[in-house]
């Protein structure tokens, strides 16, 4: 189970861009996430025609993935980086009893 997932709060701990937070966009199989605002790198596209005749390209500035262990999540108490643990819950539904892993933060014990 993945600790950081998309549209989590991160704040970048190691790199360039070392303390900048933002949301996550997307979570990549290579253990890489895309950070909203992070690691920004400029693309040089070729120019060409759309169908409706619009001219694409240029220089675009996008983000590029970062590796995983360079972000953590942010505490939603104290608004700091935090370590992800878990609690498991017993959850009844339709008169079954289920476990549940819930993340929490490890700094104040809050739920994510």
């Amino acid at each position: 189970m993945a600790k950081i997932k998309k549209g989590d709060l991160v704040v970048v701990i190691a790199g360039r861009d070392k303390g900048q937070q933002g949301r996550v966009l997307e979570v990549q199989s290579n253990d890489r996430v895309i950070v909203e605002g992070v690691q920004r790198v400029q693309r040089h596209t070729k120019v060409a025609q759309s169908q409706r005749g619009t001219r694409t390209g240029g220089i675009e500035t996008i983000e590029a993935p970062i590796h995983v262990s360079n972000v953590m999540l942010v505490d939603p108490e104290s608004k700091r980086g935090t370590r992800v643990g878990y609690r498991v819950e017993q959850v009844e539904r339709d008169g079954r009893t289920k476990t549940q892993r819930v993340r929490v933060a490890k700094r104040s014990g809050k739920d994510i």
